[in-house]
């Protein structure tokens, strides 16, 4: 019981991961007739924060290795803490965007801590389990929000409009950030340094101590094998995890293609733009954010699935079951949509059932990718690196999931106007070429200790 609270604590990073990536979808129009900004513009600005995630994720492991996973949690949490305040305090579109960036490397660094924390506190037949609660995290996060941002806007008549003490309502949907971020940093205070950070160190009886809560009587026999896989007073470098002959090691690169690919698929698009999508295809923006607060929903109940199914069914039958869900769904989606008529202002206009096979098709897509990529590659990327490389090899893969994420985020505006079939069927594509790459490349993992690895 007590393995599974302080992984819920860790996963409060998750959740503000969630938040923060998320919040800013309810904003996204009122930021544009506030500032008067472009698409381009917007599509930097709600993108900032995951270049901001890249930079806080690259040195997420180094941070994690040097100070402990404890305490960088705690600068975590007062990073959000910060960003979060100056980004409802902000007067122009780019000093938001640096307060956004701010926030990113702190989405950056809970994306790479959570996971290896998870994976170095928890037993061999929980740690699936267990390592799910990040997406479980997020997810939630995401879902509190939207429906934050649902709940002010309705309260205010729009995100534009005044809201408590006259400020717009799009500031307070930035400020509900804070209390979770406070949670967060208190919580980390409590929680046990990870046993393998504390052997790597050479402080073997801290070790135990922690041990001894998560293994029982076991303890004294895992401490032996944490050490036979940790040199002590070793800090691991990005030299680490170079190849014999040259560039990364394989499963590096296996590491960097998962998180590249949970990206490509275009997942996010559906969490920061759907209020805006849905407008523009006719909803009111009172429906449309009522659809997106739906659409977490949908998100969290698959991931409750993944976490009920992911230690029995194992991590690759799931990627590749999701594979095709999403191949699916988003090829339906690219076909409704190049099919769709435009009004005069160019928006795409879905007439008859088209909107609502549009709708199921969204919804079954999230819910694919809920049961599998979503949770599993955080599972896998916190469980399938040996002890020596784990953090920093993570930091690695999560930055290039971050710089994924940047890249489709910051190209849907200009695919939008493009054409959504065009946009939907390139995230079509990229899921099909998961499916192939899980086929061809990724290994199970389940039930294995991390010393096996």
């Amino acid at each position: 019981m007590r393995v599974v609270v302080v992984s819920a604590i860790a996963a409060i990073g998750g959740f503000l991961f969630g938040f923060d990536t998320a919040v800013i979808n309810g904003a996204v129009g009122a930021l544009q007739k506030q500032f008067h900004a472009s698409e381009l513009a917007i599509g930097l600005t709600v993108s900032s924060a995951l270049m901001g995630s890249a930079l806080g994720a690259f040195f997420a492991g180094r941070l994690a290795d040097r100070y402990g996973r404890a305490r960088t949690m705690s600068i975590t949490a007062l990073l959000f803490i910060i960003t979060g305040f100056l980004s409802g305090a902000a007067f122009t579109l780019w000093d938001l965007f640096v307060w956004r960036l701010g926030g990113g490397v702190a989405i950056g660094m809970a994306s790479v801590i959570a996971p290896a924390y998870i994976a170095e506190i928890a037993p061999a037949h929980l740690r699936g389990r267990l390592g799910s609660l990040q997406q479980l995290a997020i997810v939630t996060g995401i879902f509190a929000a939207l429906l934050g941002d649902f709940a002010i806007a309705r309260h205010a008549g729009s995100s534009s409009a005044p809201a408590w003490l006259g400020l717009p309502a799009w500031r307070w949907m930035f400020w509900t950030e804070l209390l979770p971020a406070f949670i967060y940093g208190m919580g980390a205070f409590f929680i046990p340094e990870s046993p393998r950070y504390l052997v790597a160190r050479g402080r073997d009886v801290d070790a135990l101590a922690v041990l001894h809560t998560i293994e029982g009587t076991h303890a004294e026999a895992k401490l032996v094998e944490i050490r036979l896989t940790v040199t002590t007073e070793y800090v691991p470098v990005l030299g680490d995890l170079r190849a014999p002959r040259g560039g990364l090691l394989p499963i590096v690169w296996v590491g960097i293609a998962l998180s590249v690919f949970q990206q490509l698929v275009g997942i996010n698009v559906i969490f920061y733009y759907s209020s805006v999508l849905w407008q523009a295809v006719g909803f009111s923006e009172h429906d449309a954010l009522a659809i997106t607060v739906i659409t977490s929903i949908t998100n969290i109940v698959t991931t409750l699935l993944a976490i009920a199914t992911i230690d029995r069914f194992g991590r690759r039958p799931l990627l590749l079951a999701g594979s095709v869900g999403m191949t699916l769904t988003l090829a339906t989606m690219a076909v409704v949509f190049a099919r769709a008529g435009t009004d005069p202002a160019g928006n795409p206009m879905l007439t008859g059932h088209s909107g609502t096979v549009a709708l199921v098709a969204a919804n079954l897509y999230v819910f694919c990718f809920g049961f599998s990529w979503g949770p599993v590659v955080w599972v896998l990327l916190g469980e399938m690196f040996n002890n020596r490389i784990r953090a920093v090899a993570l930091s690695v893969a999560a930055s290039a999931q971050w710089i994924a994420n940047f890249f489709v985020s910051a190209t849907f505006p200009l695919l939008q106007r493009a054409g959504l079939g065009i946009a939907y069927g390139i995230y079509a594509a990229a899921a099909l070429a998961s499916l192939v790459f899980v086929l061809r490349k990724v290994k199970e993992t389940r039930g294995k200790e991390l010393e096996q690895m």
